[in-house]
């Protein structure tokens, strides 16, 4: 079964791939298809996930699976959220993990509430048109650091201090970090979903 990732984030693609290496899915991201990247006009990540799918849907013919994910910090009542991406620019910056990481660390340099969630919600359409899109999220709570510690993982990982861990997921070896990310949790929940909706009409 073909499944078009509806996404160009480097990151995002090798981990997802690696989430769903275990299902017979053959994933191939829209970017292989010269499929441009969808609007986002929506402020949740799941009205931003599903526009993404259909997009990837309609354009390749194929079911496609779509991830909207961002940083959700208390102290900004949830911002930058569907922003996440863009936070940088905000304040001056390029576009780009590593000066939203920066911009961040400014914008709290006086904040003691550090607490922030990660959030991903990933969307599975079977065609542009699917009555009944599967829809998971996985979310993260920790504390945003005063400073980037650990070299692994993309986006705000290395200032997202998980409690459990005591680390952030930039500490993390890159596979425990994919089994508890807010991403690993969304893909466990989307793998079961996939495997009771949609594989057992491919595979049998």
């Amino acid at each position: 079964m073909k499944v078009v990732l509806a996404s160009n984030n480097q990151g995002k693609l090798l981990e997802l791939k690696d989430m769903f290496k275990d299902l017979p899915l053959e994933l191939i991201t829209q970017g292989q298809l010269g499929i441009p990247e969808a609007e986002e006009p929506f402020h949740t990540f799941v009205e931003n996930a599903l526009a993404k799918a259909r997009h990837a849907s309609a354009q390749s013919g194929l079911p496609a699976l779509a991830d909207d994910a961002g940083l959700c910090v208390e102290a900004f009542g949830g911002e930058p959220g569907v922003q996440t991406a863009f936070y940088a620019t905000r304040f001056g910056y390029a576009k780009g993990d590593d000066n939203n990481v920066v911009a961040l660390l400014e914008q709290m340099q006086n904040i003691s509430n550090r607490k922030a969630a990660l959030v991903s919600t990933l969307v599975g359409v079977r065609h542009p048109h699917d009555p009944e899109p599967l829809i998971a999220v996985g979310r993260v709570i920790g504390e945003i650091t005063k400073k980037p510690i650990g070299s692994n993982g993309f986006g705000f990982d290395p200032v997202m201090w998980i409690p459990e861990f005591g680390k952030t997921f930039a500490e993390l070896d890159p596979q425990i970090k994919n089994l508890n990310s807010h991403r690993g949790r969304a893909a466990n929940l989307m793998k079961q979903l996939m495997q009771d909706a949609w594989l057992p009409k491919f595979i049998y």
